[in-house]
């Protein structure tokens, strides 16, 4: 199983760029990965820090290469 700081390194190796790991979570409910919910979530309905677009991709890069999607 690939971690959020696996995925985190990748990302700065790759792209010399640093993601939040609420980004990550974001990205894994939006492909059907269903992350588990953060004891300190505000609501869970919505999303205090989204992913923004061009971090999602980089994400769902970084998953395929790591072997998560």
């Amino acid at each position: 199983m690939t971690t959020y700081a696996q995925i985190q390194d990748d990302v700065r190796a790759c792209h010399n760029r640093t993601v939040k790991t609420c980004w990550i979570a974001h990205v894994k409910a939006l492909n059907g990965l269903n992350p588990r919910t953060a004891p300190n979530r505000q609501s869970s309905e919505s999303r205090v820090y989204p992913c923004p677009d061009d971090a999602r991709q980089w994400i769902e890069e970084s998953m395929r290469r790591l072997g998560m999607l």
